[in-house]
């Protein structure tokens, strides 16, 4: 079959005094974000050539057809598809999500406490079918205070435009207007008559948050407060105590809070703190006292206390610990509990009020877990909470833990339908040096009859940006890679929170080199220890991370075998210059501002991977991004195709997937979500010619 070929159309493009070529800028719109929302406004002949990429990768992953079915069975064959949540206890209902065999999409269920009567409120596969659309994102489910309304916002594009909608749960009826460009998040008021929601502006970002009066036309909402700067977006929440809804605008590196009373009829939102850069902070209040989680001289956070935000004469409740991120507060009546994590594992810790005396809470035998809580009531008069764990290994299980006692009973367990045992694998938690010294932890999984003698295929996968923290989490789906002899690593790469805010402060900015040095290290590390062999590493990241996949591949391509990029931000620098996009402004302290900053554009230039492609060969690569997805826009990864196409020197496949009808997150549903973990396994297994 033909290779796809993107027409040359040469654009001169010049800043701070430098000049290059760009022979693929032509197929960003102008209207790009009109194109997001209507793909009818697609130049015709980008269309084709996404067509042409795809149908070439479905030439050239045809021999895989059979094994992406066995796959996709396997893959589901894990998953309990008739499964319930726990359920959570309100006021005067319990509400739990339920799956089932056939459906893709959730459905939402409550009982009256104390009743046995059953109600679904909502069925996700009912209301796509109502609206007759391919992609149907849900972005926010919830239920007012008196139990009365369901609000739900939904994007029927996959380019994360919500439309909320409110309707009365007994008559199943819409109750207000639909409100049109929302973030998609939804704020009942306590009192049952208003909706509060942000709304997105001409660069889809939510900058002004409204208040709706429910059963009004949208042309009266109130405008509670606006954002003015560019670079911050809104979002607003209750208190713990449910005594004061909380304004929080932020970038990815500073944030800003204001509060007003939940029983003001004209809110007027007041300011907690001055914004400081680099400052983040997140006050929350409970039983007469405000506490505020902040990095103020405490790179990795504390928790200070005051009684009063009128006069804030704040005191150090939980002190800041070097590399240790100490995270937030869950409150009940007669305990705090909150988290921290060092080393990319977390920890939990109790406090009891009436003693004062604060204690870690271990309740699993494994080292490398990932713990949970979360409430099982609204009241907070209870000495009960669920604490949840997984690993690498073990699938993921739910106690009801008692914190007086310390008593913990077993009231959910993953179930694996097709079979699982844990004691066929091995979890191994490393550490290697990075080019400068400091020390990378990995996360390896591996099936315990793998041989570690350089023979095996393996798998790397990385993200490394804003903080993001790579979780060693149970994954089922994994485990269809590793049974078949490749070994699973996750490498704990700067730019995340693993080890701190140090940790993410080294892998951003002009430190940004330092995320693609921990991974390569990690790379030859592996080989260097026989876990595997030049040649034989798969390389897997998205979005973010196929910023570092395509890093790693102009940088060190020998050592891999092949690379998985799902929408993958490939022409960063053009991106990082036009200011009008989504995310651009939001994250010039994650990557800095090419367009003002001559030392950050000639950085930035350095490492960007469309911008750095040569003539040499490549591994095999695997491509995937959507249509409608804003973050990072399908003509990032259509460009680095092209390009890659003209420049790579070798026979290697290099194939790009372009789904017509989704977004950031890929295709929407259960179904599609497993299709695509599939074509992707199947890439990696093809290249490896196992089956």
């Amino acid at each position: 079959m033909k290779t796809p070929k993107l027409e040359k159309k040469p654009e001169i493009k010049s800043c701070h005094d430098k000049k290059w070529q760009d022979n693929y800028s032509w197929i960003h719109q102008k209207n790009i974000l009109e194109v997001l929302r209507d793909s009818s406004k697609l130049l015709p002949e980008v269309k084709k050539y996404l067509e042409e990429e795809n149908a070439f990768t479905e030439y050239n992953l045809k021999d895989t057809k059979e094994l992406q079915k066995k796959l996709f069975k396997e893959i589901k064959g894990r998953i309990k598809l008739d499964d319930e949540s726990l359920p959570f206890k309100d006021y005067d209902y319990e509400y739990w999500i339920k799956t089932t065999t056939k459906g893709n999409y959730t459905i939402k269920l409550r009982k009256k406490i104390g009743s046995n009567k059953i109600e679904e409120i909502w069925n996700g596969d009912k209301e796509k079918e109502k609206l007759n659309t391919e992609y149907f994102g849900v972005g926010d489910l919830e239920v007012s205070w008196n139990d009365k309304y369901l609000g739900y916002s939904l994007d029927l594009k996959g380019s994360e435009y919500y439309t909320i909608y409110v309707r009365d749960i007994e008559s199943g009826k819409l109750v207000t207007e639909k409100i049109e460009e929302t973030s998609g998040g939804i704020t009942f008021s306590l009192d049952n008559k208003f909706i509060f929601y942000s709304k997105l502006d001409e660069h889809h970002r939510p900058r002004k948050i409204f208040r709706h009066k429910i059963g009004s036309s949208v042309k009266e909402d109130v405008l509670i407060f606006e954002e003015k700067s560019e670079a911050f977006t809104v979002g607003i929440g209750l208190s713990s105590d449910e005594k004061y809804y909380f304004i929080v605008s932020s970038d990815h590196n500073t944030s800003e809070q204001y509060y007003f009373s939940v029983n003001e009829e004209s809110p007027k939102p007041k300011l907690i703190k001055k914004r400081k850069k680099g400052i983040l902070y997140s006050v929350s209040s409970w039983n007469g006292c405000f506490y505020n989680h902040t990095n103020e001289d405490a790179e990795d956070f504390k928790i200070e206390k005051c009684e009063d935000l009128s006069n804030q004469e704040w005191k150090t409740y939980i002190a800041a610990k070097d590399e240790v991120l100490i995270g937030g507060l869950v409150f009940l009546n007669n305990w705090i509990i909150r988290s921290e994590t060092s080393n990319a594992l977390g920890k939990i810790f109790a406090k009891n009020l009436k003693t004062n005396v604060e204690e870690e809470i271990i309740f699993a035998d494994e080292k490398v877990i990932v713990p949970g809580i979360s409430l099982i009531q609204r009241e907070r008069s209870t000495d009960q909470l669920y604490l949840s764990y997984s690993s690498p290994k073990t699938q993921s299980r739910t106690y009801l833990y008692n914190l007086k006692n310390k008593e913990k009973k077993l009231v959910k367990e993953q179930e694996i339908p097709s079979g699982h045992n844990s004691e066929d694998y091995i979890v191994e938690r490393l550490e290697c040096k990075s080019h400068d010294g400091r020390l990378v932890p990995i996360t390896i999984t591996r099936h315990k009859k793998t041989k570690i003698d350089g023979s095996a295929n393996l798998l790397l996968y990385g993200y490394g940006s804003y903080g993001s923290s790579m979780s060693p989490s149970f994954s089922s789906t994994r485990l269809s890679l590793i049974n078949r002899d490749i070994i699973w690593v996750t490498a704990h790469i700067r730019g995340g929170l693993e080890r701190g805010m140090k940790w993410w402060k080294e892998g951003k900015l002009l430190n940004k080199k330092n995320t693609f040095e921990d991974y390569i290290a990690v790379a030859k590390f592996l080989i260097e220890k026989k876990y595997t062999s030049e040649k034989k590493i798969i390389g897997m990241g998205g979005s973010a991370g196929g910023l570092l996949m395509g890093g790693v591949a102009n940088q060190a391509p020998e050592l891999f075998l092949g690379i998985i990029m799902a929408v993958p931000f490939v022409d960063s620098l053009t991106t990082n210059l036009d200011h009008s996009l989504p995310l651009t402004v939001g994250e010039f302290d994650e990557f800095g501002n090419a367009k003002e900053n001559k030392e950050h554009f000639e950085y930035i230039l350095s490492y960007a991977p469309y911008n750095n492609i040569k003539k040499m060969d490549y591994p095999h690569i695997f491509i995937t991004t959507s249509l409608s997805d804003n973050r990072v826009l399908f003509d990032e990864p259509a460009k680095f195709t092209a390009k890659l196409r003209e420049h790579k020197t070798d026979n290697n496949l290099l194939l790009l997937k372009t789904e017509m009808n989704a977004g950031h997150g890929g295709k929407s549903g259960r179904d599609g979500a497993i299709e695509e973990i599939a074509i992707d396994y199947a890439f990696a297994l093809k290249i490896c010619k196992k089956n």
